[in-house]
């Protein structure tokens, strides 16, 4: 099942939403990876660069978070830290047990509805604030 972008996952804030449409196509990509039947290899570096633009993203999120000084930074931050936990898990499961395409489905439906609640909530309240300030 792929995800699909649509404007009710927009923010308004240009950076954000660009940076969660590729989380979501990088997604999608892994899901495709592994329903196409690629090679290990290929699915390990589609799950690697989701997880490093995971980070990367959050990375950017708090900086901008922190400078507009917004108040719910550390639980906002603490929703990254445990996701960044969640998702390494999976992806030593997957690593250790194999990229099977049960087990990557089961990895993505997981990261997908964090992502969309995540963007649909958090997001959607950091994002006003900022553009209430910029």
């Amino acid at each position: 099942m792929a995800y699909q972008w649509d404007s009710s996952l927009e923010t308004g804030y240009e950076k954000v939403d660009n940076q969660h449409r590729q989380l979501v196509a990088a997604l999608n990509d892994l899901i495709e990876a592994s329903a196409e039947g690629k090679s290990h290899e290929e699915i390990f570096r589609t799950l690697d660069f989701l997880t490093a633009y995971t980070i990367k993203h959050f990375a950017d999120e708090e900086k901008l978070q922190l400078e507009f000084d917004y108040p719910d930074y550390l639980v906002h931050k603490r929703y990254h830290d445990e996701f960044k936990i969640t998702v390494g898990e999976m992806t030593k499961q997957i690593r250790r047990e194999g990229p099977t395409e049960a087990l990557i489905g089961q990895v993505t439906l997981a990261i997908g509805n964090w992502l969309l609640n995540h963007i649909k909530g958090d997001d959607f309240r950091m994002a006003a604030y900022i553009k209430a300030r910029s």
